[in-house]
């Protein structure tokens, strides 16, 4: 279990890494078109915003995993952990019907786009609305259509050619992000409930980390003067 969680750390990690340098790379590469070429990379602007949303939505599920979002802990840490646990619970069950309540939104946002019919109801779905009128021919501005994306004409498109990316492309990550979150707090609902954490995020890891650092410098500074003893004492 742990070597397949350390696996999909891994490709997230991964994921969200080579997104930040392929948006490093675009926006320098269009520098140096514009500056020494004199040129312009007309889609660059436009993919590296496209790129940015996929890491920000990407990045908050997987801080939730890693409890990595700020958090302010002053309240828990001056109740019992019975009132912690409960507190806990009542986050984690907010966050869970938000992300849900993101889900349906993001979903019926992007079904659209791929020819799918969104959900009825504004708040809670009631089913599918089979007569929303698709926006499947939608385009993007600038970003031109890729060879790899060509099956999507046949499929959503009703055999029409795209000469830019559909929107159908940058726009999954809305649906699959808000799917994600959904997981991460259902994960750290189970954590709680367990009594395995008592909280979604600490505002204290960080003095705990200075707290950490402080120690090594007093250890190594505790050795040096043991050694520095040593010497005399040898003399």
């Amino acid at each position: 279990m742990q070597h397949k969680t350390g696996l999909i750390d891994q490709i997230e990690e991964t994921a969200i890494a080579v997104l930040l340098g392929l948006m490093t790379v675009v926006t320098f590469s269009n520098v140096i078109a514009r500056y020494i070429f004199n040129s312009n990379i007309l889609w660059a602007l436009e993919l590296t915003v496209f790129m940015f949303g996929w890491l920000v939505l990407l990045g908050a599920s997987y801080a939730v995993k890693k409890h990595a979002h700020l958090g302010v802990d002053a309240v828990l840490n001056l109740t019992a952990p019975p009132t912690r646990r409960i507190l806990a619970l009542i986050s984690v069950a907010a966050c869970l019907l938000f992300s849900l309540l993101l889900l349906k939104g993001s979903y019926d946002y992007w079904a659209v786009f791929v020819d799918l019919p969104p959900t009825s109801g504004r708040w809670i779905p009631t089913g599918f609305d089979f007569e929303a009128r698709s926006q499947s021919f939608y385009e993007v501005q600038d970003v031109p259509m890729v060879g790899v994306f060509r099956f999507l004409e046949d499929i959503i498109n009703y055999g029409e050619s795209y000469e830019k990316l559909p929107k159908a492309v940058p726009y999954t990550i809305l649906p699959l992000a808000a799917l994600l979150l959904v997981l991460r707090f259902a994960q750290v609902a189970v954590a709680v409930w367990r009594g395995e954490v008592d909280r979604l995020v600490a505002s204290h890891e960080v003095e705990d980390e200075l707290d950490e650092i402080r120690t090594g410098h007093a250890q190594e500074a505790a050795q040096h003067s043991a050694a520095q003893d040593a010497a005399k004492g040898n003399r």
